[in-house]
């Protein structure tokens, strides 16, 4: 009699699971979640900076670069004041501020720098762009690369006169889910309006990565698809600044891992290896 009773509600339990509720077995000897058929895998989370930002330039590594010495405290409180007194210290962490090159591991280099302060006066006008134009369009954004020395520059094959040596240029990624088409449509609206005024150099490179400097207005390396809506304005006298042009295509490795819309966004796929320099990542 009990065993029927027991029986009898595992039954009744079983029929009061709706029939569209998950239901996740127990993980399989090998560790991984077995789920019922019909569940979906949940998709890649959105992490634009991983291809650009490696073990050491990330705050971590900051921190570390931060006590190496004494001399990089002092110089990075003058550097935040600077930046309070043209006020441009909100518009992103200082330290990220500092990042120097995607390759600085294998340039020998370190992973963040304070920029000679003769050069300090050029990353005003960025920020103030940056901060009244481009994210207002885009959403928030993600600074990968600022200064470069001119040792360094060499190293990662950027351009002869690049705008990162003399740290008028910021490299960044999109925060918020977007496409490449999207990204490049907006900012060279965006460019196309205020552009002229601040002098604003815009790029274009691999998946999201995008650069702003205030040097000269130029643009550079725009996908066929939105070319025509963004007429090319790099003049041959510009390559020193701004670095040979780049095939858009989409490189054959690469996995969609989001979907937005009806647009596919790409990253690296998992197998690839990270950029090993900045002529990899087109950087300029």
């Amino acid at each position: 009699m009990l065993i029927a009773m027991r029986f009898l509600a595992l039954v009744l339990l079983f029929a009061a699971v709706p029939a569209t509720a998950q239901v996740v077995l127990p993980a399989s000897p090998t560790g991984k979640v077995v789920y019922a058929p019909g569940t979906p895998p949940q998709q890649a989370a959105w992490d634009p900076i991983a291809p650009y930002i490696a073990v050491g330039q990330d705050e971590p590594g900051y921190r570390n670069w931060y006590v190496a010495t004494p001399a990089h405290a002092t110089s990075v409180k003058s550097f935040n004041d600077y930046l309070e007194q043209y006020g441009v210290s909100g518009v992103f962490p200082t330290w990220k501020l500092l990042r120097t090159a995607t390759s600085w591991q294998r340039c020998g280099q370190q992973p963040f720098e304070v920029p000679p302060t003769s050069e300090w006066p050029h990353i005003v006008q960025t920020l103030r762009y940056v901060r009244d134009y481009v994210i207002p369009a885009v959403g928030p954004v993600e600074p990968v690369s600022t200064y470069r020395n001119p040792a360094l520059n060499a190293c990662a094959g950027g351009a002869p006169e690049s705008a990162h040596k003399h740290y008028s240029a910021i490299d960044m990624v999109p925060l918020q889910p977007t496409t490449r088409e999207q990204m490049m449509r907006t900012l060279c609206a965006v460019q196309a309006r205020r552009g002229p005024d601040y002098q604003v150099g815009l790029g274009f490179y691999a998946f999201l990565r995008f650069h702003v400097d205030t040097t000269k207005y130029r643009r550079w390396n725009m996908d066929p698809a939105v070319a025509s809506l963004c007429p090319p304005i790099l003049r041959s006298s510009d390559v020193a600044t701004a670095g040979q042009p780049v095939p858009a295509e989409r490189p054959a490795t690469a996995d969609p891992v989001s979907i937005i819309g009806a647009k596919v966004v790409y990253a690296p796929a998992a197998s690839d290896p990270p950029p090993t320099n900045d002529n990899q990542s087109q950087q300029r």
